[in-house]
């Protein structure tokens, strides 16, 4: 969303709860459409609050009714989308929390293996979305256009500490 501050690190592991669908709660997803509303209650009567224009964005499941989940993005704001707009890939935003208005982003290094020490492949912008392949808990092996390498799991919001992607 625009404006505000990012939520600071990356999410702690909350404890799962039931839910309608039978998935997790909370859970990580991403948007599935370059236009997504996020609308104020469960349903197209309730008024569109904001307009996602990020394909590929992630956000966190926090609550389900029926056909709606209720999501939270990485700056904190809460609403409904409907749920054939969210998918399962899994992708996560680097850093968002070093993102600060009219200030240039930091780089951060998508490094070739699991290592502080290994070398860079590329260097990327806090905010960019990367796509997670996998997680070890520490490391998660991510593609950034068509660059692969790992990332630490603190860099990225829309995984949770410690949690393991395979």
């Amino acid at each position: 969303m625009a404006g505000g501050a990012a939520a600071q690190g990356p999410a702690a592991v909350a404890p799962a709860r039931s839910s309608e669908s039978g998935l997790p709660l909370p859970r990580f997803v991403s948007l599935k459409a370059d236009r997504v509303n996020l609308r104020a209650g469960p349903g197209t009567d309730y008024p569109t609050s904001w307009v996602f224009r990020r394909a590929g964005l992630p956000v966190e499941v926090v609550s389900e009714f029926e056909g709606w989940r209720q999501v939270r993005d990485a700056e904190g704001a809460t609403g409904w989308v409907v749920q054939s707009l969210l998918s399962g890939r899994r992708t996560a935003l680097v850093t968002p929390w070093d993102v600060k208005a009219g200030k240039p982003a930091p780089q951060i290094a998508v490094r070739y293996s699991d290592s502080e020490s290994s070398r860079p492949v590329v260097n990327v912008e806090a905010g960019v979305i990367a796509n997670v392949h996998s997680c070890d808990g520490r490391w998660c092996r991510v593609t950034i256009d068509q660059f692969r390498g790992y990332m630490l799991q603190k860099q990225l919001w829309g995984v949770y500490e410690n949690e393991v992607v395979k």
